[in-house]
């Protein structure tokens, strides 16, 4: 059965960027969810010392939950070739960091999609950077997840692989048993797909599942793949809502999970109107869960 893990979404500049938070506050609003897992992000401020990473596991141990995964932005889309190496050593550094906290899933994705990068170099370049970390992470157990991602917010441009045909692409051009896919329902909209149709292609190859929902505040999801396009900025119809409430079809999504006998980690992306909604939400996958995996 499927378990379930958290992310602090709606408080990420303060464990990023300001400080103004400790992730020992956000543990404890975490405890109150009833969740088994806490999904970290390689950029919260604490985690920069390397000595606080077995501290940090600890706590979270204590309070009877785990680490089991890590959140990456790894740029392997990047023209030039010394900084793609130093991409790689990131992301064999975040494998590490995944390793000692305890957890099992390392997040990467493609990399960024450069106005002048073709279809094939990027598959070519992201494909290869990822292969170049699998050894490393297969030597401490970690499996490394690739999501359907938008933009990470610190970049420039959109996902390179974020459209669903390239994304199928590069799923299809790694074959190793330490990769696999971390779906995201919500993303699929803002590629301007169809979250089912993407899940039923890779489906086979999902290990670990962001949770999130989306609504629409106006206008239809036509309306926003012809204006979004899935590129230029954040979707401006879309905002990030309770799960359940939203477009997504839970029920639909856990039955094509089920059926191929999914069982690894669903952590939520939501709370971003306060832990009461993040509350909501867990209560709503637990209710799920239990429905399609009983």
């Amino acid at each position: 059965m499927p378990q379930l893990a958290a992310f602090p979404k709606a408080y990420m500049q303060a464990l990023c960027k300001d400080g103004t938070m400790r992730l020992s506050e956000w543990f404890d609003l975490a405890e109150t969810l009833d969740v088994a897992g806490l999904e970290f992000y390689a950029g919260f401020l604490e985690l920069a010392d390397a000595a606080n990473w077995p501290v940090l596991r600890d706590e979270v141990e204590r309070r009877g939950m785990t680490i089991p995964m890590l959140c990456c932005s790894p740029d392997f889309t990047h023209p030039d070739a010394d900084e793609r190496e130093r991409q790689i050593q990131q992301q064999r550094h975040w494998i590490e960091m995944t390793h000692v906290l305890g957890g099992s899933y390392c997040r990467v994705l493609s990399g960024q999609r450069r106005p002048e990068l073709s279809i094939e170099r990027g598959l070519e370049l992201a494909a290869g950077c990822i292969e170049a970390c699998l050894p490393f992470a297969q030597t401490l157990g970690v499996t490394l997840i690739l999501e359907n991602h938008y933009k990470d917010d610190f970049w420039q441009y959109p996902e390179f692989a974020q459209q669903m045909d390239v994304f199928c692409r590069l799923v299809d051009a790694i074959d190793h048993p330490n990769f696999g896919v971390n779906y995201d329902p919500s993303n699929a909209f803002l590629a301007g797909d169809d979250p089912l149709e993407l899940l039923r292609a890779v489906s086979q190859r999902v290990v670990t599942m962001h949770a999130s929902d989306r609504y629409l505040i106006e206008g239809t999801l036509e309306d926003l793949r012809r204006e979004e396009d899935g590129s230029q900025g954040y979707a401006r119809r879309l905002r990030h809502g309770e799960i359940g409430q939203g477009l997504n079809d839970y029920d639909a999504i856990f039955s094509e999970l089920r059926r191929v006998g999914f069982d690894g980690w669903i952590s939520i992306e939501d709370g971003v109107d306060g832990i009461e909604q993040l509350e909501r939400s867990a209560a709503f996958l637990r209710e799920k869960i239990q429905q399609h995996w009983p």
